[in-house]
Formats: C-alpha cells, sequence, structure tokens
C-alpha cells in the first residue's frame, strides 16, 4: 500500500532524469497552440527555454536537437511513456534533410506500443545520422508528467523482454493470491480474505493495464483512457487495502474513532481519485498534491491503527506489519535512487506489483494457518463433542451401549428399515442370583463378572447385532434376520457361552443367566419389545432360571404374568434373584 501510494504520487508529479532522458529545460525546445491544428501545420516558433503553458485544449511540439546529446544517431530509438493525450506525431530529422515521421492516437498505438506503459518510436537506420527529433502532442494532461529516453534498439529489445517477463510474473503471482483468498473467503466466510482478494484483485486490474497487457484484449484502450484507468485503480485499491487493514483487527483493539478515521480516509482516497482520474486538462499536478496529502494521512492512521493493535498483542496487526516491512524497506530505498532508471524504464509500478505481491503472499500465509488453527481448534471441539455424546450412550463400566444407547440404536433401526416383512428380536438377559455374588465375594467381583459376561456377548455385536447394559445385572442383544429356529440356536448358544466362563471365583462360584427372547417385524419399538422379552425372562426365572424363554409380539397384552414394569424397573421376581 505504501508503494502504491508513493507510485500514484510519483505518476502526478515530475520525476528527475536520468542520463537517457529527455527533459524540459534549455536543450527542449518548445512551441504551443492553443486549438489543435491540422497535422501539417507548422508549428509557431520555438521557444527554448521555460514552461510551455496553454497547451492542453490544443497543440504541444517538443523539439531537441540530438547533437549535444550522448547518443547514437545511427541506432537510435525513441521510448514514450504512456500519458494522457489524444495523438502524438514523432519526427526524426537526418543529417541530409531526410525526415521519418510516425504517430499514434488515443485507441490506436499500433506496433509501437511495449510492456511497462511505453511507446516507442524507431529512426529508420540510414547511412546518415538523426540529427534532430520533434514530437507534437494533441491536448497532452500534463507536460511535466512526461518522460521520454533515447537508447539503441539492443538496449530497447533486452529492455521490452526483461521487463514483461517481470511484469508477467508479478501478475502471476498477484492472480493467484487474489484466486487463493476469494476461494479463502468463501470457505471460512471472513470479510479479511475477501478484502484481500478484492486488494489482489484490483492490482491485477492495475498492474495489466499499466503495463498494456491488456490491449492484446482491448487495444480501443490504449492511450488517456488506460492512464485514467490506472489512476482510479491505484486510489480503489489504497482503498480496499484500507479496509483489508483495519477490518483485520478486533474491534476491541481499536479506537472507535481511530478505526472510523483510518476507514474514513481510505473511502474519501477512493472518492477523490475519481475526477482526478477523468481529468484532462487543468491543475491535475497540484490537485495530485491535494490527493498525496489525504493518501499519507491514510497511511498514517493505518500505522497509528497497527501500532496501537501491536502494542495490545495483536497477532493480525503484527501479521500485517510483517507484510508491510519489505514495501517500507524498499520506499526507504527509494528516497537514495531514482526509481525510473531502474527495472528497464518500469521504475516504481514494477516495485510496486512486486510489494503487493509479497504482502498478498504473507498475507494469504498467515491467513492460512489462522484458519488452519481455527479449523483444528474447532474439528477438535466437534471430536471432543462427538465422545462426550459417544460416552452418553455407553456404559462406563462394561464399555457397552447404555439404556440410551440401544433406543437410539432400534430408533435407527426403524427408520432405516426398508423391508417392512424383516425380523427383530430383543434378548433381555438378566444374571441369576446376582445379589448373593455381590454378597457372598463382594462387589469388586460382581462387576468382574459383568464385564466378563460383557467380554463374552460383546463378541456378537455387528452390524445386525448390537449389544448393550441396560443396567444392574441386564443385558440386551438386539439382531436383525433370524427366523425362529436360528434365534433359538443363536439364544441358547449366548446362555451357554455365559455359563461356560470362568469368572475367578471360588468353586461352585458358577454364573448363569436367565433370557427373555422377544421378536417383532416391521418398525420395532423398543419399549413394547422390552415388555415382551420382560414377561419372557419372568418365564425362565419362574422356570428355574439359566434358561431361555420367548415370547412374541403377537402374545397377548392382557396376560396376567405380565406388567408394564418400565426400562429400569426390575421385576419382583428378578431383583437380585
Amino acid at each position: 500500500m505504501l508503494l502504491l501510494a508513493w507510485a500514484l504520487l510519483a505518476g502526478l508529479l515530475p520525476s528527475k532524469a536520468s542520463a537517457s532522458e529527455i527533459v524540459l529545460g534549455p536543450t527542449l525546445c518548445h512551441a504551443v497552440s492553443e486549438r489543435v491544428v491540422a497535422a501539417r501545420e507548422a508549428p509557431a516558433p520555438l521557444a527554448c527555454g521555460g514552461e510551455p503553458r496553454g497547451y492542453q485544449h490544443g497543440s504541444l511540439w517538443l523539439r531537441t536537437d540530438l547533437r549535444g546529446l550522448p547518443v547514437d544517431g545511427n541506432d537510435l530509438m525513441l521510448v514514450v511513456h504512456n500519458s494522457r493525450f489524444d495523438r502524438l506525431s514523432v519526427a526524426f530529422r537526418y543529417a541530409d534533410g531526410f525526415v521519418a515521421q510516425s504517430e499514434v492516437h488515443g485507441g490506436d498505438f499500433g506496433s509501437h506500443w511495449r510492456a511497462g506503459g511505453q511507446i516507442a518510436f524507431d529512426a529508420p537506420m540510414r547511412d546518415v545520422p538523426v540529427t534532430a527529433m520533434t514530437l507534437r502532442f494533441d491536448r497532452l494532461a500534463s507536460a511535466k508528467l512526461l518522460r521520454m529516453r533515447l537508447m539503441d534498439h539492443g538496449e530497447a529489445s533486452y529492455e521490452a523482454i526483461a521487463l514483461a517477463g517481470t511484469i508477467a510474473t508479478a501478475l502471476t503471482l498477484l492472480l493467484v493470491c487474489a484466486l487463493y483468498n476469494a476461494g479463502l473467503a468463501v470457505a471460512v466466510r471472513r470479510a479479511f480474505p475477501a478484502w484481500q482478494a478484492a486488494w489482489a484483485g484490483c492490482m491485477v486490474l492495475w498492474g495489466a493495464i499499466w503495463s498494456q497487457f491488456h490491449l492484446f484484449l482491448f487495444p480501443g484502450m490504449a492511450g488517456a483512457l488506460s492512464a485514467q484507468s490506472c489512476t482510479a485503480l491505484s486510489c480503489l485499491a489504497i482503498t480496499l487495502a484500507t479496509a483489508s487493514a483495519v477490518t483485520a483487527i478486533d474491534r476491541a483493539t481499536l479506537p472507535v474513532g481511530l478505526r472510523r478515521a483510518a476507514l474514513l480516509s481510505g473511502i474519501a482516497v477512493g472518492i477523490l481519485g475519481l475526477p482526478l482520474a477523468a481529468m484532462r486538462s487543468g491543475p491535475i499536478v497540484e490537485l495530485g498534491n491535494g490527493l498525496g496529502a489525504l493518501i499519507l494521512l491514510d497511511l498514517g492512521l493505518v500505522a497509528a491503527c497497527l501500532a496501537l493493535a501491536s502494542r495490545r498483542k495483536s497477532t493480525d496487526a503484527r501479521n500485517l506489519i510483517g507484510a508491510w516491512s519489505l514495501p517500507m524497506l524498499m520506499l526507504a530505498a527509494l528516497q537514495m535512487t531514482d526509481p525510473n532508471a531502474i527495472f528497464w524504464g518500469g521504475g516504481a509500478q514494477i516495485l510496486i506489483l512486486f510489494a503487493a505481491a509479497w504482502q498478498t503472499l504473507w498475507l494469504s500465509i498467515t491467513a492460512s494457518h489462522k484458519y488452519a488453527k481455527l479449523r483444528i481448534d474447532r474439528d477438535t471441539a466437534r471430536i471432543a463433542e462427538a465422545q462426550a455424546q459417544e460416552l452418553a450412550r455407553r456404559d462406563p463400566l462394561t464399555g457397552l451401549l447404555n439404556r440410551r444407547g440401544v433406543i437410539e440404536v432400534l430408533e435407527a433401526k426403524s427408520r432405516q428399515g426398508d423391508d417392512p416383512d424383516a425380523s427383530v428380536a430383543l434378548l433381555l438377559i438378566d444374571v441369576d442370583r446376582f445379589k448373593r455374588i455381590n454378597d457372598q465375594y463382594g462387589h469388586d467381583a460382581g462387576d468382574l463378572v459383568l464385564m466378563r459376561i460383557a467380554s463374552q456377548i460383546v463378541r456378537w455385536e455387528e452390524a445386525r447385532c448390537n449389544v448393550a447394559r441396560l443396567g444392574g445385572e441386564e443385558f440386551v442383544i438386539i439382531i436383525e434376520g433370524l427366523e425362529m429356529t436360528a434365534l433359538q440356536h443363536f439364544a441358547e448358544s449366548v446362555r451357554e457361552d455365559i455359563a461356560a466362563c470362568r469368572y475367578g471365583l471360588e468353586p461352585g462360584g458358577g454364573v448363569t443367566v436367565s433370557i427373555g427372547v422377544a421378536q417383532t417385524t416391521g418398525h420395532p419399538d423398543f419399549r413394547a419389545l422390552y415388555r415382551l422379552a420382560d414377561k419372557a425372562l419372568y418365564a425362565a426365572k419362574r422356570s428355574g432360571r439359566n434358561r431361555v424363554s420367548f415370547s412374541s409380539a403377537h402374545n397377548d397384552e392382557n396376560d396376567g404374568h405380565s406388567a408394564d414394569t418400565g426400562l429400569g424397573e426390575r421385576h419382583p421376581l428378578r431383583g437380585g434373584a
């Protein structure tokens, strides 16, 4: 942002001259017409000294004698950095009096445009050298903004290739970062990457138009329209950069007044940049000075926001300061050198593109790290929540599903059941004489018995078979798809496996269970199946324990031996029996 502001000011103010540049002065004579004259009309008498005035609505002639300049008149090319004008005509005068003339005008630069916002005019090679050169501008916005350089053909070709490659690299980095931030903004739904994407996209447009790469697709934008678009985009980019920097900092970290002042100054730059971009005549340089003062105020306010937030331990502010460190170092270096003489004439604009790419890349990396950490924290919280929910569905002693868990499983089976004829069976398992085990061997031994039974029946668990402990000495197995004969064999196998286990009790301390089985078809209801299985279990206990008893969904609900005992209530006969 700092370099962008500096380059915007540099584009609106006169620059220092390098050795190969042509500048207003005694060696550059000028003439002015207050109206645009015909193409072949001769200029008024040339004046060599002072500054030209009154040319913005007319024509301006600039003439220089090349015999006093350190250039080779036999190998010569003029490079003009694009400015706001309607037409530019260049005439090379040779020692024998021959004149070679070419011109460009707004909307048509032909083959004269070059990367880096430049227009090149080639002096045809002849046996005699070029001795003088005359340029004519129609409706030039400001002579003070002109940058013109003379060089040989080899140097010009090298510059064109190097400049095009450098600009393309910077624009590619910016475009990738813009697309990445746009995707990040959609993914995390945060304002900061959205502002960053908008800023980087604005810089891509600015760079493409300044470099004139856009003329491949829109040749009609050549000339003043491109220069005006660059000014507007520069101001808009400063507005977006301000919003990106200020909104990245938590509201509680900054005073409301400072935050609003920074945002309003950024918005003011964007708004005031529009009339300046539209101007073709008038005090462009003077208005540029005023806009420059506003930009410096905006930079100062943003810097104050970052400094204050950094002192208050804001990580976002420190990341922004890190992103701006390289541009600030470049800005300091530019105070000690002429930016227009570096990077093959690309000057400060090249530095802007790479500084912008650096800022966007830095902030993209830090934002990605921040949001990745947030996502990890979110995923950790979700995992913890899922684990808590799973623990709430599990019995803490045995690790089996508890009453809540088995009800959820059966309800899920009821919702997902596609076959109305599919059978579902519930095996209600109760340890015989469990109270005697606790009384005789202690509650620790009783817990070991329950865990051993759980380890025996959990072996049956699979997609169609779920195992749970309802509480106390009651266990449940829910199994699908077994016909009655297979279900009988399965229930007997469960009973026999439990009876055959060793439980670490002294001789004679075997453990048996009674099992009540209920089966139904269609959409199973746990409470209904439990009531039926409970009646069957009552029958097994009454018949001597250590046996399996079956019930059916079609049994008489009003059987005198059955009762709706509730999910956690034991039948009187089974309580500790």
